[in-house]
């Protein structure tokens, strides 16, 4: 079935983070670089991959129909492409560019070797018979702060699309094709980097709907791009204190943030407008709870309450949907 015909994803599919990767074939490698290893457990690259991508037509991530998935990348060493694909018990993965060695180095991170599943003890039935149906979720760690902090600063108060819309026009205007194959090239894109990142005119960020406030806040981040990337190697809660020293990132972003970069079991993200009306709805029959009462159940998972609350948006167990909360804005017209 074509692609433009499948379904789109749900919210609950978006949040849980989980994409479809195809069953796949092998297919001929053409990489400066390969890695083969094999996981000591049970691997699904989509549900471990997924929360880094944003939206379907992230420039930055892909899935082809041989069963890989692609990621392009702004690593320490420069912009790199990493190809991964399951085969078997094995993963294959094949890297580009200047950022491909330490892309391949950090690969088992990346599918979630540092993660620890076995410290997390469901308290509901939900939540244990997700967890049974999904053994492969592992909690990704990319290493890497500001490819999920600027998306993240994005993401604030606005509606995923039209955060990923402006995720989408800003890293193919600014950033550059992704290192390997043409076709690659010609699709992919890597994020810009700081100085990039700073030189974006004003009206750009308007054009791509992104107002004065959250532009400010990435600007003040990439301003001290060196100082926020060492927060990948810190624990969790350090990690968020540095990266909540910027204003305009508050725990919202931090925890979306560290989720992804340094594997945070236990960042359970406050202050969304749908997560606590879904843990309510799932473990209390309570679509109107907020905050307080969405930790109060969250509790018995302390140190873990971020793999809880993935598998409760990966249970498929959501209130009914009301009108949106938040309604489209477009300042790009205004």
């Amino acid at each position: 079935m074509s692609s433009r015909f499948a379904p789109r994803p749900t919210r609950t599919t978006v949040r849980g983070g989980e994409t479809a990767v195809p069953e796949g074939v092998p297919r001929q490698s053409t990489a400066a670089l390969t890695r083969v290893w094999q996981p000591p457990f049970p691997l699904d690259l989509g549900l471990t991959l997924g929360p880094l991508r944003r939206g379907p037509a992230d420039p930055t991530f892909r899935t082809t129909p041989d069963g890989s998935v692609w990621r392009a990348s702004r690593t320490p060493q420069g912009a790199g492409t990493l190809r991964v694909a399951a085969r078997g018990g094995s993963v294959e993965a094949e890297a580009w560019g200047p950022g491909a060695a330490w892309l391949l180095d950090q690969l088992p991170a990346l599918l979630g070797d540092s993660d620890d599943p076995g410290a997390f003890t469901p308290r509901h039935r939900l939540v244990a018979a997700t967890a049974h149906r999904r053994p492969g979720l592992r909690l990704t760690r990319t290493g890497l702060v500001l490819e999920s902090l600027i998306p993240s600063i994005l993401e604030q108060k606005i509606t995923t699309e039209e955060a990923y819309r402006a995720w989408r026009l800003l890293v193919r205007k600014y950033g550059e094709p992704a290192p390997g194959p043409a076709p690659v090239q010609a699709r992919m894109h890597v994020m810009p980097d700081p100085r990039a990142w700073a030189l974006i005119p004003s009206w750009e960020w308007h054009k791509a709907g992104v107002d004065n406030k959250r532009a400010s806040t990435i600007l003040r981040a990439v301003g001290r791009a060196s100082r926020l990337e060492e927060a990948a190697s810190m624990e969790p809660p350090q990690a968020r204190s540095r990266l909540e020293l910027i204003p305009g990132i508050g725990p919202w972003t931090s925890a979306e943030t560290v989720q992804r970069s340094n594997g945070a079991p236990d960042a359970v993200t406050v202050g969304d407008i749908h997560l606590p009306g879904i843990i309510g709805h799932a473990l209390a029959d309570n679509r109107n709870a907020d905050d307080t009462e969405m930790l109060a159940l969250l509790a018995p998972y302390r140190g873990q309450r971020h793999r809880a609350a993935r598998l409760i948006l990966l249970s498929g167990r959501t209130p009914p949907r009301r009108t949106p909360k938040m309604p489209k804005t477009n300042i790009a017209t205004w």
